[in-house]
C-alpha cells in the first residue's frame, strides 16, 4: 500500500500514468477513489496522482483541529516527496480550499488550478449544512442515518430522482462505518473555518472554477466571488448539477477538464 510520510500525517496516494502530473484533491466526504473515473480517463496521458487526505481513507486520522492551510503545506509535501515540482492542482470541495493554499504558498508548484464544487469561504446556506452535518453524525453516531440525511444535498433534484441506483452507491461509500468519526468532525470544523476571500487575488496560475447552478453546500454564489477575485480566472457552470457535478455532468466534466489541462 503507497503511503509517504509527512511532517504531520501518513498520506495514502495513488500513482498511475505517465506524463506531465495531475494531483486530485478529494472533499470532506471522500477519499481516493472519488476520482476513480477521472484516473482512468486520463492515465494515458497524465502521470495522475490522487490522494487519501489526512482523515480519509488509508491516511492517518485528523485528531486534533487543523487549518485548510496545514492541509496545504501536507499535500505540497506528498509532492516533494513524489518529486513533483509542478502539476495540475485539481480540488473538490474542500479539495478546492486546499488547492487555495497550495496556490498562495508555492505558487510555482502549480501550474494550473482547478477548483470544483468549492468556494473561498462558506455562505449561510453553507455553513448551516455544514453545522446540520456535524450535529446528526453526533446525534446519531453512526454513517449509516448521516449519509441518509445527508446524500440528497449532494444532488441535483431531477439527478436525485431519475437515478436511484447512483445515489444508493453514493450513500453506501459515504455512510461507510469505518470511516473516522472524530476525523470527520475536526474536518468539518476546518471547512467551516476556511476564509480565503481577502487572498484570492495572489493566485495568479491558470485558474479553473466548476460550480453546480444547484449547489446548496458551496453555492454559485460562491463561485461568482471567486471568479470576481481570481485574476483572470474561468468559470463553467453545471447547469443540471449540484455538489456533485463531476458525477452529475460527468460528460461535460471529463471535456471540461481535458480541454483545461491542453490548453495550459
Amino acid at each position: 500500500m503507497p503511503v509517504t510520510k509527512t511532517s504531520n500525517y501518513d498520506i495514502f496516494y495513488i500513482d498511475e500514468g505517465d506524463g506531465f502530473p495531475v494531483f486530485l484533491i478529494h472533499g470532506l466526504a471522500g477519499d481516493h477513489k472519488a476520482w476513480l473515473d477521472q484516473i482512468e480517463y486520463f492515465k494515458g496521458s497524465y502521470r495522475v496522482i490522487a490522494v487519501d487526505n489526512p482523515g480519509s481513507g488509508n491516511s492517518s486520522p485528523v485528531a486534533n483541529p487543523c487549518s485548510t492551510k496545514d492541509l496545504a503545506n501536507t499535500m505540497l509535501e506528498v509532492m516533494e516527496n513524489l518529486s513533483i515540482d509542478k502539476a495540475h492542482i485539481v480540488g473538490r470541495s474542500l479539495g478546492g480550499f486546499i488547492g487555495q493554499w497550495m496556490a498562495n504558498i508555492r505558487p510555482e508548484f502549480v501550474k494550473s488550478l482547478v477548483i470544483s464544487a468549492s468556494a473561498a469561504k462558506v455562505d449561510p446556506i453553507g455553513t448551516r449544512i455544514l453545522k446540520n452535518m456535524k450535529e446528526i453524525l453526533k446525534w446519531r453516531d453512526n454513517w449509516t442515518d448521516w449519509a441518509r440525511h445527508s446524500n440528497h444535498l449532494f444532488f441535483s433534484p431531477n439527478f436525485f430522482n431519475d437515478n436511484p441506483d447512483i445515489v444508493r452507491a453514493v450513500e453506501a461509500i459515504v455512510g461507510n462505518e469505518r470511516r473516522s468519526k472524530v476525523s470527520y468532525l475536526n474536518l468539518n470544523d476546518t471547512a467551516l473555518a476556511h476564509d480565503f476571500r481577502d487572498k484570492l487575488d495572489t493566485i495568479t496560475c491558470p485558474t479553473l472554477i466548476m460550480a453546480g447552478l444547484f449547489d446548496p453546500i458551496c453555492s454559485i454564489q460562491c463561485a461568482y466571488e471567486m471568479k470576481d477575485n481570481i485574476p483572470g480566472s474561468d468559470l463553467v457552470v453545471f447547469e443540471k448539477s449540484s455538489h456533485f457535478l463531476l458525477v452529475e455532468e460527468y460528460q461535460k466534466a471529463i471535456t471540461t477538464l481535458d480541454a483545461w489541462f491542453k490548453k495550459n
